[in-house]
């Protein structure tokens, strides 16, 4: 698997056997690369690993299908430095914790030696997707992040209904609204919290996410002009697609497109390539950047071919 005449991308990703062909994001990924040439490369976490210095990894060679029975196939594994590579994509989905955050140490060595890994790994750790909101406090609702439960009862005292989620999850989970006078406020708190070491987040709760938890996915800065409103369920506060949401294709407001420039720049310098913004009515609510969707469902109710504008983008900054 060294290095020729073609274009090598090796992708990070969960089991490929486990994801959902038709909405998942990362195969829309791989399918516009190998449309445009590429070789693919795939590996899991456990693949990777350091020697001496140098990153290196278990990876197979893939070849991808849009074939919702037959998606994928495997060549057998091959060990050697991921600097045989052109382009990584970590793709790999939360939970955001340490053996992430190792990853991304094994990531950075590749990229020392002349691979571009997409998003850089030095983002990746610096972005955490629930807390890199505090740095746009101009776009965002009033926002907490603390281990103190009595902060957390007095931030819902004032604002009488509020969110509270962990730092390092995906999918809605562990996601809880409160209301004064609820009676799991302690056991809630003291969970998140891990009774008072860990820190949570909390913020103002925004009645708007009954018309949807809109994903803006932004390429090198700029905005998709479409988002999926992700529309919480009946009797459901979430409206992650993962807890049921249904996902609902919504033009960008003039709100939407201001945030967006809020935030372009920084992503710009950071190298965050691909990211995915929540926008509840009209407030900033998460930046993510570790393995943001939606691809598909934004491409089928618009004909958009968004992973092939994210490839092409790619091809034009090499």
């Amino acid at each position: 698997m060294a290095k020729s005449g073609n274009k090598t991308l090796g992708v990070v990703m969960d089991p490929i056997a486990d994801i959902t062909p038709y909405k998942d994001t990362t195969l829309a990924m791989l399918l516009a690369a190998q449309a445009r040439g590429w070789t693919l490369s795939y590996m899991e976490q456990p693949d990777l690993y350091l020697r001496d210095g140098e990153a290196r990894a278990r990876r197979r060679l893939l070849t991808v299908r849009d074939d919702p029975e037959d998606w994928f196939s495997l060549g057998e594994a091959e060990d050697g430095p991921l600097a045989g590579l052109d382009l990584v994509l970590m793709r790999k989905d939360p939970p955001f914790d340490m053996e992430y955050v190792y990853t991304t140490y094994v990531l950075e060595r590749a990229e020392q030696a002349g691979v571009r890994v997409v998003n850089r790994p030095q983002a990746l750790r610096d972005a955490n997707e629930k807390a890199y909101t505090a740095w746009f406090p101009q776009c965002s609702p009033p926002t907490l992040m603390t281990r103190d439960m009595g902060r957390i009862r007095a931030f819902l005292a004032e604002h009488k209904k509020i969110v509270v989620k962990p730092l390092e999850g995906m999918g809605g989970l562990l996601i809880f609204v409160l209301a004064e006078g609820d009676p799991n406020l302690s056991v809630v708190l003291e969970t998140l919290t891990q009774d008072g070491s860990r820190l949570t987040v909390a913020q103002k709760y925004i009645p708007e996410i009954r018309d949807g938890d809109k994903r803006i996915l932004l390429i090198d800065g700029e905005p998709v002009p479409y988002a999926l409103a992700r529309v919480p369920q009946p009797g459901e506060s979430r409206g992650n697609l993962a807890a049921g949401g249904k996902g609902v294709g919504v033009a960008l407001s003039a709100r939407d497109r201001w945030i967006c420039r809020q935030v372009a720049p920084a992503l710009r310098e950071k190298g965050l390539l691909f990211v995915g913004l929540d926008v509840i009515g009209d407030w900033l609510t998460e930046i993510n950047v570790t393995s943001p969707t939606c691809v598909r469902e934004l491409d089928a109710i618009y004909g958009l071919d968004i992973a092939g504008q994210f490839m092409d983008m790619l091809e034009k900054r090499r």
